[in-house]
């Protein structure tokens, strides 16, 4: 719609006042006409960690940290059974900087109280804060930035309930009925049965009478069981049976690495199993040592050491000079390390790639967002142990440092900053990461956005960190180094399975050997993928560093012993 207007006869024709609302009314129907097309902009806000009273792992083998997944904004928590899970206390619960927390109403207990924002303890809330909420169902968190971000928490508790009875085999437990039913050696005496252990409240709960005291089993004997915060206690009700198809050896499961394996089964309470093990053409067994066998009730686990890998083994089970039947395991490969000798190269216009001319990557670098404008950050050098080496180095990228840097996946860019994804697919059990390397250290000069008590390393040495990891992870890390949502590398994410890394500012002027041992937290997981990073400063991914640092690596191998 077009609007024209002669001055000079609305000057005559009319007032002052009419001159003015012609005007209001022009700027009116105008207005009208523009649209607000200014985008927000996209803060994604995240739940970065979470901790609740009584947290514990879902087993021994597992961290004790929340399970967060920022794709589908999930967090999973698990807890003992020494809390009340309707009135769970929060402890901590930090969020991306800036966004608002917004808790589900109908869960707090008192929704007034609770906190806006994320905090880092109980310490840093008013001590009028309330952060009680009842879990016994899945809670809703949402957090606000320019969007709502709704996230979903589920608190998992775990009853620890333990039984030890002398020369028990095996043990029933039904919490829906409420029973226990217990069998032991049909030559023990049920009257005068040697109870050691039958917490039925779980760990924090208590049982009445106690049953380490009572010694006649022969017909069912009833508990009243209370579990820490309960008020009343439940009748439970305990029958011990004789085990008329026990055998000395019962049932056994083997988990095999690649230079060791576990093998786990049941046992008479009170008895200790003897294992050994062989390789399957042999007819020579071998002795597992008792320091390698653990008992604990009527359970036991050996850990079998000095393997060959790709190999099939026989073992078996022996209690009281009677052994068991004969069971079978392989073990995994010893898969070698991917171009580890850092032989072969290839270039794309200026950009270096760690990889031959045609070959699938597996090695990443970041070098497609600087090659370009301020050359390769991590380069091919004859500078090496043996033909040729990788060479990494910190530049100036101008606004911003960037470190040399090798990783096993992917790089892309993500605006000015790097969009990574750590891993490559892998299913075998390295003991360590062994390379060569020297390094020359440089003094940080350089300090990114938004990086807290990291600005103090201003005027330090520059320091160079490589790192290996296995994951069981269903796909590999998203890492994120924008300041706005930055996002890194947890070591103690709980589906890594093995971690091992090694840090120094120290230069060194010719090549040293280097050997990174592989903590194992879990030895019944198989990874999926292997994550090996090295950085020529340490904290590059807050863009913090000493422009000229540099690293050299040559002939990296996994070891498996």
């Amino acid at each position: 719609m077009k609007y024209s207007f002669d001055w000079m006869k609305v000057g005559r024709g009319v007032g002052r006042q009419r001159i003015m609302g012609v005007l209001l009314l022009l700027l009116t129907v105008v207005s009208c006409a523009i649209e607000n097309d200014i985008p927000y902009p996209i803060v994604e806000a995240n739940i970065e960690s979470m901790t609740v009273e009584g947290q514990r792992g879902a087993d021994e083998n597992s961290s004790a940290d929340a399970i967060i997944n920022k794709t589908s904004r999930t967090v999973t928590l698990y807890v003992n059974d020494g809390v009340d899970l309707s009135n769970l206390k929060i402890t901590s619960l930090k969020i991306t900087s800036g966004a608002e927390l917004l808790a589900d109403s109908t869960a707090c207990k008192n929704y007034d109280k609770f906190p806006t924002t994320g905090f880092a303890s109980l310490d840093s809330i008013p001590l009028s804060s309330d952060t009680r909420m009842d879990f016994t169902n899945p809670v809703t968190f949402t957090l606000r930035t320019y969007q709502d971000y709704v996230w979903r928490v589920t608190v998992n508790q775990i009853i620890q309930r333990d039984i030890d009875v002398d020369r028990m085999t095996d043990y029933v437990i039904d919490t829906n009925t409420r029973t226990v039913i217990i069998y032991v050696d049909p030559e023990v005496d049920r009257t005068n049965l040697d109870v050691k252990k039958m917490n039925l409240g779980g760990e924090y709960g208590t049982v009445s009478p106690d049953p380490t005291a009572i010694k006649d089993y022969s017909s069912p004997v009833k508990f009243n069981v209370r579990r820490s915060w309960e008020e009343y206690s439940y009748e439970w009700t305990v029958y011990v049976y004789p085990d008329s198809g026990e055998t000395n050896s019962g049932s056994t499961d083997a988990f095999a690495m690649t230079t060791r394996a576990t093998v786990n089964g049941k046992v008479q309470s009170g008895k200790t199993p003897v294992v050994e093990y062989c390789k399957q053409d042999e007819t020579s067994w071998n002795t597992v040592p008792a320091a390698n066998v653990s008992v604990s009730g009527n359970t036991f686990t050996a850990t079998l050491t000095g393997l060959s890998a790709s190999t099939a083994y026989k073992y078996r089970v022996s209690v009281d000079g009677t052994a068991g039947s004969e069971q079978t395991f392989t073990t995994a490969a010893a898969t070698p390390l991917e171009n580890g000798s850092m032989e072969d190269w290839s270039q794309d216009g200026k950009q270096w790639n760690p990889w031959a001319s045609g070959n699938d990557a597996f090695w990443g670098t970041g070098n497609s967002g600087s090659a370009n404008y301020i050359g390769n950050l991590t380069s091919p050098t004859d500078e090496s142990v043996k033909g040729k080496a990788a060479l990494l180095e910190t530049k100036n990228a101008i606004i911003k440092l960037g470190a040399g840097n090798i990783f096993t996946g992917d790089f892309a860019l993500d605006g000015l900053n790097g969009l990574l994804h750590f891993g490559r697919s892998f299913s075998s059990f390295p003991t360590s990461l062994r390379l060569h390397y020297k390094y020359t250290s440089a003094t940080i000069d350089m300090i990114g956005d938004n990086v807290g008590d990291l600005a103090s390393l201003k005027g330090q040495p520059d320091m160079f960190q490589i790192y290996i990891a296995l994951s069981d992870k269903s796909e590999p890390y998203e890492i994120r180094n924008n300041p706005k949502n930055r996002q890194l590398f947890d070591p103690n994410d709980t589906n890594i399975i093995a971690y091992g890394e090694y840090t120094s500012s120290e230069s060194v002027t010719s090549y040293k050997e280097l050997e990174i041992p592989l903590e194992y937290r879990a030895t019944n997981r198989t990874p999926k993928y292997i994550i090996i990073v090295a950085s020529s400063s340490k904290y590059g991914d807050y863009y913090i560093g000493g422009v000229g640092s540099k690293l050299w690596l040559d002939e990296m191998e996994l070891v498996y012993e």
